[in-house]
């Protein structure tokens, strides 16, 4: 039986697609490991996942910013790459896959002290700091842009992201019971990432009044941001984090908004749902969805407000205008777009690499 190790962590971008490889793993009798921090939102995705052993190791983050906790957190990194190659010598993996994010350093350092083969994979349009760390060790780079692939030189692969198969199986009817929604009007999706985004969440819910004359708004806010004083609101409904459920909530929306982070773009134009991208400012986070939000832009297969542009009124403007009324032209475009299997492309790479001698 062939053994796989995947890791990657620090937010759910960083771990769905994984979630993603997991049920072909399976169906193709691989023995799977995932190696993620013991209190990361990867333990909570992966750990009830049937089939699939957790292990927890020490990691720090990469910070861009000054914090005191960049003094610790290189000796919890090193410690961290201990740790994984004590697991990877125990495990003895035909290959490890990582999706990338700060968690996943140590582990993919451990397993090059170990001899084992390892395949990155970058969804971003320029690599993160912790791939550009990872990949003078890789065999390969999959990558979601070519722009990324070319970067990455004799390496780099383009492959798309792996998405989760049960994404597509979203029931519209099934939703609009779920989430208390009805034919009065149509929905408008607010999906800001898994932490959510603050700015975003103030914008929309200034704007409540105007939104809520026009659609029916399904909020995703994010963990810790439901705001009790707008329950009840009419056309209104806001959530922490959807799961599960999150297929059905995309069968009912009509127009979203959303960040641009890679694997939102991915499932917007799998599912071909038009949408608003505010991607994260240039001071905020290294510019990835700023670039990944023009490529679509340019494309004609989204529209972008810019966060500093942001008010609730150009918001509203947006979202009606520049979107809703032209979703037939957005839908075209998508449709035009070659789409790519990011799991059957992603499982060729890891059936390839993992036979290589070590």
């Amino acid at each position: 039986m062939k053994r796989i190790i995947l890791t990657g962590g620090g937010t759910a971008g960083h771990v769905t697609p994984n979630l993603a490889l997991i049920p072909t793993l399976k169906k193709e009798g691989w023995e799977i490991h995932y190696i993620g921090t013991a209190d990361g939102i990867e333990k909570r995705l992966i750990e009830s996942v049937e089939g699939v052993t957790y292990h927890s190791v020490k990691s720090g983050k990469l910070r861009r910013y000054f914090d005191v906790k960049n003094f610790t957190d290189p000796f919890r990194v090193i410690a961290g790459c201990f740790q994984s190659a004590a697991l990877v010598r125990k495990i003895k993996p035909d290959i490890v896959f990582s999706k990338g994010g700060f968690v996943s350093v140590p582990v993919v350092y451990g397993a090059k002290l170990s001899g084992v083969p390892i395949l990155l994979h970058e969804s971003d349009m320029t690599p993160g700091l912790a791939n550009r760390l990872m990949a003078p060790l890789a065999l390969a780079m999959c990558c979601t842009f070519p722009e990324a692939a070319q970067l990455a030189g004799s390496k780099g692969r383009v492959t798309g992201t792996p998405l989760r198969a049960e994404l597509f199986t979203g029931s519209r009817e099934q939703g609009m019971k779920m989430f208390g929604l009805n034919d009065s009007r149509p929905v408008l999706m607010v999906i800001g990432g898994s932490s959510g985004a603050q700015a975003i969440n103030k914008a929309v819910r200034e704007a409540l009044p105007k939104l809520t004359s026009c659609f029916q708004v399904l909020h995703l806010c994010g963990k810790g941001n439901l705001d009790a004083e707008y329950e009840g609101t009419k056309n209104y409904h806001q959530y922490e984090y959807l799961d599960d459920e999150l297929r059905h909530a995309y069968a009912c929306a009509d127009v979203l908004i959303s960040r641009a982070g890679s694997n939102a773009l991915c499932e917007i134009l799998a599912l071909k749902k038009p949408a608003l991208l505010i991607p994260y400012p240039k001071g905020a986070s290294r510019g990835d969805q700023i670039l990944n939000a023009k490529s679509f832009e340019q494309r004609g297969l989204s529209r972008v407000l810019m966060q500093e542009d942001m008010t609730p009124d150009t918001l509203v403007d947006s979202v009606i205008n520049n979107v809703y009324k032209q979703r037939g032209e957005l839908i075209d475009a998508m449709e035009r777009e070659a789409s790519s299997d990011g799991v059957a492309n992603v499982m060729v790479l890891i059936r390839q690499y993992a036979k290589k001698e070590r």
